[in-house]
């Protein structure tokens, strides 16, 4: 993260209560689990599997298996000898490099430790027991988890029945919200929200409220990316993520994109220095030109050669753009995934509104190959646990629970 520069007027004005604000908020911060998909993938192996095994065939924390670029894998292995040093001009570069292929200020753009920080931050920021949170159902519920942390009421809004985030039933689900959060696209489904949609959000929203843009799965789809909301100084914050089709998920770097005085909101929960490594690997594959549109189409190709196995097969699934998609099992999902790790291929959780869905991650061909012929097994069996789930009758004309 950039450096905060404080000479001896600086220590002067960051008054007794100023001090006394960011300690608080420090304290607060030091205690807050960050939950990422890692969490939360690990927690639902956990339920059946204590180990994995190293063959495992693991398409369920929407990982992609290609790891970092060469030109990324080259900057870590050269930095490595430099790992006892701090190097915030690193971290400048990374924020240039962004900002100038963007467009942005650099004072728009604040770097992480992937993107699940800012996003535990901006709801920590913005939300309280009088500001609720608004998000998507299904979606990512990284952000349910912050606010449960700032006692914010949580309010679920089902998708429309083209599984894009309805725009209009979040604005107005509480004229007090605080925090209106959208996945696009979607995690779990994939699904895209339009730029229009998303513009209405951004004009009708509750005063004071911040729409938080989460683009984690931006690169693999056609969406248009919401970053023209931050340049036109709206009440904004986009977060990207070099997790997802750059590889580093286990590496860990993301952004947050701004205005400055939402920015600064965020550093009161967190104003830790990057990882070397990290910062390197991300400038470096923001440099790589082609690396976005190669990777977009092999994750592309495998997905619609998946899509195409599914379709022939008369299994559902949701129309995805990203490197997951939601898999209609037609019975209980729970135990449609405990059936797949029996073998050997762990596929993604259920969401307790589409208790008939299951979350695939986009794996090689050789992992999608290996979940064809698991899952066709798993749903050719008559064991009495996988017997035909009948939906809900609030289910059974729509894919959407209704707003309670």
């Amino acid at each position: 993260m950039c450096p905060v520069e404080l000479d001896g007027n600086s220590l002067t004005r960051f008054s007794r209560r100023s001090f006394l604000r960011y300690s608080a908020a420090a304290s607060v911060a030091a205690s807050i689990p960050i939950i990422t998909e890692a969490h939360l993938a690990h927690a639902q192996r956990r339920r059946v599997a204590k180990n994995i095994p190293a063959d495992a065939v693991r398409i369920d924390a929407n990982e992609n298996p290609l790891g970092p670029c060469s030109g990324a894998c080259a900057s870590i292995s050269s930095l490595i000898p430099e790992g006892g040093r701090y190097d915030y001009d690193l971290t400048l570069k990374l924020v240039s490099t962004f900002s100038d292929m963007e467009g942005l200020k650099p004072e728009y753009v604040m770097p992480y430790a992937g993107s699940s920080e800012p996003l535990h931050y901006t709801v920590l920021a913005f939300t309280s027991k009088d500001k609720p949170y608004v998000t998507g159902d299904p979606g990512y519920e990284a952000g349910m988890y912050a606010a449960k942390l700032s006692g914010a009421k949580i309010l679920q809004v089902p998708l429309t029945k083209d599984y894009a985030h309805d725009v209009k039933a979040m604005v107005a689900a509480d004229p007090n919200a605080g925090v209106l959060y959208i996945c696009n696209p979607n995690n779990p489904t994939g699904t895209i929200t339009s730029h229009d949609d998303i513009a209405y959000a951004v004009a009708n929203k509750p005063k004071g409220s911040v729409i938080l843009i989460d683009e984690a799965y931006i690169h693999f789809s056609d969406a248009t990316p919401s970053l023209d909301f931050v340049k036109a100084d709206k009440d904004v914050i986009v977060l990207r993520t070099f997790s997802k089709l750059y590889g580093m998920a286990g590496v860990r770097c993301g952004l947050a994109i701004g205005r400055p005085d939402l920015l600064a909101k965020l550093q009161f929960y967190g104003m830790n220095s990057l990882p070397i490594m990290a910062v390197a690997a991300a400038t470096t594959s923001l440099q790589d030109k082609d690396l976005i549109a190669q990777r977009k189409k092999i994750n592309a190709d495998i997905r619609q050669n998946t899509f195409e196995w599914l379709t022939a097969n008369n299994y559902k699934f949701t129309p995805s753009q990203s490197n997951c998609f939601m898999l209609d099992t037609g019975r209980q999902g729970k135990e449609v995934l405990a059936a797949m790790q029996q073998k050997n291929v762990y596929i993604g959780r259920v969401w307790p509104s589409w208790p008939t869905y299951v979350r695939i991650t986009v794996g090689t061909h050789t992992d999608m190959d290996k979940f064809r012929t698991a899952y066709k097994e798993v749903m050719a069996s008559s064991t009495a646990g996988l017997e035909p789930m009948p939906l809900p009758e609030r289910l059974r004309d729509t894919p959407h629970t209704h707003l309670s």
